[in-house]
């Protein structure tokens, strides 16, 4: 590791940046204990905040996912690492992907073989700890996470940190460019990137040791439980009518999609809210705006099974987390969530990986790779307005499974590429 970094400028914003935590440590709990009214995990287990954890395993593959999407794009990637004999320390910011993280490896965590913590707040005397007690081989940062003193208490511990399944979206890049986010990168180890235009930002800004792997979703696993609840209720459940899952919606764009339920004749719908704080939230709106919708907890049990009789409906309200292949299950087309909010849309893989075309809004910087590719192979149509969309719900434009396809496997195979890469960007 070069002894230049960080450069002066960055040292002293590093200065600045922990003095700022210390300052803010009350602030940050406050954050907690009120996010923890309504999602009581965000309040639970603090003391793993700080770097405290009980019956730590040494010599741990550490991967760091913060949220939902993070997490589902290492799933693969760990049960490769768990097949090769690893163990596996994952780490969570939020309740979503540590939940998905329990649910996923249930079994391995009874077993030993994967821990699930929260990853320590951005104090140095945390990361030590956190260090100290796992002595992870080197770690994994899903996505584009960039924590400078995760960073910094990881080149101070020799441990190799590096960023995976990642990708640089343009408009970071731009605002980036030239700042201390960008001068961060260059203390990762390495990075293992969805495609060269990736490879090519993140070399500009300064990381090294850059190896393209592609796209970690392509491989994860699809749950048959989910698809056969699904085939079990469709057909009643539909009524035969052209049936569109909504993935992943977030806060301000509701009033798009229950427009388009409202103007859209013959069709059926499945609302999937992309956090489960905004269940309520959405079920709220959906009665005010008359539509007729039954939640998904309130006729389907644990399994998936109809508890009663399947409610005459025009739209499924997905309120539950982690059966988003179920819901995928009982569509045609998918239409993915946050693409009309500039925060940016969601994962488009899922929905192809069940050979369902997708329909995504204008906002897709975050998942540049791959939606940039499936648009152009046809088996994503992306919308610039509400009435673009609302036409692309009427009159759907064909896509064969064909497409799909051979699509989808001109893409696979992350897994493999990123375990040979491993290899090949650890210091010898």
């Amino acid at each position: 590791m070069a002894d230049r970094f960080p450069p002066p400028k960055l040292r002293i914003a590093l200065l600045v940046y922990g003095i700022l935590w210390w300052v803010l440590m009350p602030v940050i709990l406050i954050y907690l204990w009120k996010r923890g009214r309504k999602d009581p995990l965000y309040s639970q287990h603090i003391a793993e905040r700080f770097g405290r954890y009980p019956d730590p395993r040494s010599g741990a593959v550490w991967v760091h996912a913060v949220s939902l999407g993070e997490m589902r794009s290492a799933t693969p990637l760990i049960r490769a690492l768990l097949a090769r004999g690893e163990h596996v320390v994952t780490t969570h910011f939020t309740p979503a992907g540590r939940r998905e993280a329990e649910r996923e490896f249930a079994s391995e965590i009874a077993e030993g073989s994967v821990r699930t913590v929260w990853v320590p707040f951005e104090y140095g005397f945390a990361y030590r700890r956190f260090l100290t007690r796992f002595a992870p081989q080197y770690g994994l940062v899903m996505e584009i996470e960039i924590w400078p003193r995760m960073i910094m208490a990881c080149r101070a511990a020799g441990v190799p940190l590096f960023m995976c399944n990642a990708q640089y979206p343009l408009k970071s890049y731009n605002k980036d460019k030239g700042g201390l986010r960008a001068t961060l990168l260059a203390g990762f180890a390495g990075g293992f990137v969805k495609s060269q235009a990736q490879k090519d930002r993140f070399a500009a800004a300064g990381m090294s040791n850059i190896h393209i792997t592609g796209e970690l979703r392509f491989d994860q696993p699809v749950p048959q439980a989910n698809l056969d609840a699904a085939a079990r209720v469709r057909a009643d459940l539909t009524n035969g009518r052209r049936t569109f899952t909504l993935t992943s919606v977030v806060e301000g764009e509701d009033q798009v999609y229950i427009d388009m339920i409202r103007q859209s004749r013959d069709a059926c719908f499945i609302y999937v809210p992309r956090a489960p704080e905004r269940f309520d939230e959405v079920a709220g709106m959906l009665r005010d705006a008359g539509i007729r919708f039954a939640r998904r907890s309130e006729f389907l049990d644990a399994d998936l099974s109809p508890a009663g009789p399947l409610p005459d409906v025009d739209v499924l309200l997905g309120d539950s987390m982690g059966e988003m292949y179920f819901y995928l299950g009982l569509c045609d087309r998918a239409i993915v969530g946050g693409g009309f909010v500039t925060k940016g849309a969601h994962n488009v893989i899922e929905p192809l990986a069940l050979k369902k075309p997708v329909i995504v809004g204008p906002h897709i910087w975050t998942i540049e790779y791959p939606a940039t590719e499936a648009i152009a192979a046809g088996v994503c149509q992306l919308v610039q307005t509400p009435a673009e969309l609302h036409r692309a719900v009427n009159d759907p434009v064909p896509v064969t499974e064909d497409q799909i396809t051979a699509f989808y496997d001109d893409h696979a195979g992350g897994v493999a590429r990123t375990l040979e890469a491993i290899a090949q960007a650890l210091p010898r």
